[in-house]
């Protein structure tokens, strides 16, 4: 009788064991310190970049801002990731900080601690810029009480009248996983978990073209003073591209600049992509802005790789973005369909 209930205790830890591989990324050594072009999960978070890679994007900044500032601007950047890690973080956020620096556009704090979200603080900021956050990344899993309150500060400080901006995985939030509940089932549904958020941001991630996946960028908005930087034909980027899932995302809701040009994608990279994260309407959008509130909100679904900032248009177009976030770039931001 002992025997077997150990026995029976093994196979429910295996079985345990099997389901938790089902809920969590598979472990894999953390990447060495210096490392670039990738991301990890569970791994401490890097919080410098490259001297290297700083200097490539130093010499992609522009010179001047594409408007003046109506007053002295201060930019929060918040590099908090809760779920996967992206190596790019610390590089985007210096790059935020010297463009404000050579441009005059604005000044820029950085931080790794969501703890900085609180209604007292925010009041120092004239936008929040989100760079690449993951997960529940504003949440403390020990004190709900704290996580709401920093939830709605987010929510009042971008509705009564401030910016906000997002590049790339500040998509990969509040959002349900997907993954098949046991081997070899079909994916699950990806859903929101905190629909607020899901809709200021523009929508949540589904499915992501690998790096280096060859993307064929449409320009949807030629006439917007956050596009000039990009010819008005396209252009080609090489990074993890971004997709958002059906009912997360809509032309109803925001403005959208720039899409991926579905029509010049090759077959085999079409392909990558699994029939269950397909968009029915094939409307893949890259960056966008909206109206919440009284404030505003600029997303830029690129920025995986290093290499990306290096490239001057890309740079100024996040400078475009968070001068309208901030209020000081005028721009259309009317829905796409009415």
């Amino acid at each position: 009788m002992k025997t077997f209930r150990v026995a029976v205790c093994i196979i429910v830890l295996l079985l345990g064991g099997l389901l938790f591989a089902q809920q969590t990324p598979p472990a894999k050594p953390c990447p060495p310190e210096g490392f670039s072009g990738g991301f990890s999960y569970g791994c401490p978070q890097k919080q410098f970049a490259n001297p290297s890679d700083i200097s490539g994007m130093m010499a992609a900044l522009p010179d001047k801002p594409f408007a003046a500032p109506q007053s002295l601007r201060h930019v929060l950047v918040l590099c908090k990731a809760a779920g996967w890690v992206h190596t790019s973080i610390p590089l985007a956020a210096k790059m935020i900080e010297y463009l404000g620096d050579k441009t005059g556009a604005w000044m820029t704090d950085i931080t790794y601690d969501s703890a900085m979200i609180t209604p007292e603080n925010l009041k120092h900021y004239d936008a929040l810029f989100l760079d690449s956050t993951t997960g529940e990344f504003l949440d403390d899993p020990g004190d709900k009480a704290v996580s709401d309150s920093r939830r709605q500060a987010l929510l009042n400080f971008v509705k009564g009248g401030k910016g906000l901006a997002g590049i790339h995985a500040a998509t990969d939030s509040y959002h349900t996983s997907g993954r098949p509940a046991s081997p070899g089932a079909a994916p699950a549904a990806v859903t929101g978990t905190w629909p607020e958020f899901n809709e200021m941001i523009g929508g949540f991630f589904k499915f992501h073209w690998t790096y280096p996946t060859l993307i064929p960028v449409k320009i949807d908005d030629p006439n917007s003073p956050l596009t000039p930087m990009f010819p008005a034909r396209g252009y080609e980027i090489v990074d993890e591209t971004y997709t958002f899932a059906q009912d997360s995302f809509s032309r109803k809701r925001v403005h959208v600049l720039t899409s991926i040009n579905y029509k010049k994608m090759s077959a085999e990279d079409k392909a990558k992509e699994p029939a269950a994260t397909k968009r029915t309407d094939g409307d893949y959008a890259l960056s966008y802005i909206q109206r919440v509130g009284s404030g505003r909100v600029f997303y830029e679904a690129h920025g995986h790789d290093e290499k990306v900032y290096f490239s001057r248009p890309f740079v100024a177009h996040i400078l475009a973005g968070i001068q309208y976030a901030i209020g000081d770039l005028a721009a259309d931001d009317s829905p796409s369909e009415k």
